[in-house]
């Protein structure tokens, strides 16, 4: 019969793993996931951590396994979409339409779905327009987009962008890098950045 580990024993059996700069992804209460980059490399470095608790007297026994490295792939391609909630879907379409001049795309599903919505094109990607309640705050967002959540939409030229916004009368702000960039608000507060780009 296996005898049950002296509190000397406990002890020593606790094994720690070395994960540098380590940030917890999940938690609960017998196992933690890490994710750390490693080197230079966009591949992240996984370490599972797991916890095999032995009750003995008042004593628990502590093993947490090592870290793995592997490169997790599974096809991505590119962004599909973006939704975006709206209060409102004509006041949203006359701003995304109307100002920012993209085109919905007629293929997709606006009767489907148990609300209202426009599927708009942006390249070959899309935003969502979706008429739903928004749980996001409307007031005290920050002035400055480029703080707040936000779609970025690649663009050739940002002084056009300027010049059609002023003429709308929306107000926007100008990147704090520099960088050719603008962001601006839609009607319901969500934050757009329109960064230029080489053709």
């Amino acid at each position: 019969m296996a005898s049950l580990p002296s509190p000397s024993a406990t002890a020593a059996l606790q094994h720690k793993v070395n994960c540098a700069t380590a940030k917890p992804i999940s938690v609960n209460s017998l196992c933690h996931f890490y994710q750390t980059n490693v080197g230079s490399g966009r591949s992240p470095r996984f370490c599972f951590k797991t916890k095999a608790k032995l009750s003995a007297e008042t004593n628990i026994v502590e093993k947490e396994s090592t870290c793995v490295n592997e490169k997790i792939d599974y096809g991505v391609v590119s962004v599909h979409h973006v939704g975006v909630l709206c209060d409102n879907l004509e006041r949203s379409l006359e701003f995304y339409q109307g100002i920012l001049g993209l085109e919905i795309n007629e293929e997709r599903p606006h009767d489907k779905l148990p609300y209202r919505g426009a599927w708009l094109w942006v390249g070959s990607e899309m935003i969502h327009l979706m008429e739903l309640p928004n749980p996001d705050p409307l007031t005290g967002r920050p002035e400055h987009g480029g703080r707040d959540r936000h779609t970025c939409i690649a663009i050739q030229d940002v002084s056009k962008l300027k010049v059609i916004l002023d003429k709308a009368g929306i107000p926007y702000t100008l990147s704090r890098s520099g960088r050719p960039a603008i962001f601006t608000r839609d009607p319901d507060t969500n934050a757009l950045e329109f960064s230029q780009v080489d053709g």
